[in-house]
């Protein structure tokens, strides 16, 4: 596996593999992988010639007063991870070869970046979608794959990618859950384990919603339902939102209509520790 830390190097690179016919699958990730990473690096590799994986903390993605410092890193253990795998190229840049001195430009994917997520981290979208464009840029993947748990970033993604004329296909993955139904996140690191154990209560909400959504109950029934079988934990210190939302707009639905997919997204607070998880349900 080859190691690039230069941008120029990973374009130059990835271009002359393209020119030589050879597809090219990617997947960015912020490290601290756990198996939900590492099932997006075997799918490229199995659907692909050539993976890339990239480990960049992206801290365009980041409020002021959210966890960049804190933020999970254990490159060493990445590294040997994406070794195993047999991925071919590994890019880790610095931030000031991503954002070199100056950096002025910022991408804002208007009308998606604003909902669920969005309203309670301004900004965090804009700096998503920026690196996102900046490493297909840089990788000119055939494909490049993303995890179903951060449902709004691969919406986000997939809009920018359509209205730029990007030339890469958006693959979005299964959500990998630990044995009680919880999204493997990075960030589940920072649960102690009372709040571990409570965790796992997201997605007994989002299947207890699902059932609801399949029955046809109202709407209403079921955002009260989500909602009160959240609020009944008391670790659960905040609910940002839980809720039905069309899966393409992500608007919150008041009624299902003719829609054949709907997506039941939820945000708490576990103590300090912001968590998010989905799901789309077939009707």
């Amino acid at each position: 596996m080859e190691i690039i830390r230069i941008p120029r190097i990973l374009q130059d690179t990835c271009f002359k593999q393209r020119m030589h016919g050879r597809s090219i699958g990617f997947v960015p990730t912020m490290g601290a992988l756990h198996e939900g990473h590492l099932s997006l690096i075997k799918r490229a590799a199995s659907e692909n010639d050539i993976t890339v994986v990239s480990i960049f903390v992206n801290p365009m993605q980041f409020g002021p007063s959210e966890d960049l410092a804190s933020y999970p890193r254990d490159v060493e253990n990445d590294i040997l991870k994406i070794r195993e795998l047999k991925a071919d190229i590994l890019f880790l840049p610095d931030n000031s070869l991503m954002y070199a001195e100056g950096f002025s430009t910022s991408i804002q994917v208007d009308g998606l970046s604003e909902r669920l997520c969005g309203h309670f981290r301004p900004g965090h979208f804009r700096g998503v979608a920026t690196v996102v464009a900046k490493l297909l840029n840089l990788t000119s993947p055939t494909r490049a794959y993303f995890g179903q748990k951060d449902f709004q970033q691969t919406v986000v993604i997939k809009r920018m990618v359509r209205d730029l004329n990007i030339g890469a296909e958006i693959v979005v993955c299964p959500t990998i859950r630990e044995a009680d139904g919880l999204a493997m996140s990075s960030r589940n690191r920072y649960l102690a384990a009372e709040e571990r154990t409570t965790a796992a209560t997201l997605y007994k909400a989002l299947s207890r919603a699902s059932q609801q959504v399949v029955a046809g109950e109202p709407m209403t029934r079921i955002r009260e339902q989500l909602h009160a079988m959240l609020s009944a934990e008391p670790k659960i210190t905040a609910i940002d939102y839980a809720s039905v939302f069309h899966p393409e707009t992500l608007q919150e639905l008041q009624e299902t209509g003719q829609l054949k997919e709907v997506l039941i997204a939820v945000a708490v607070r576990i103590g300090k520790t912001r968590l998010i998880d989905n799901l789309i349900v077939n009707r």
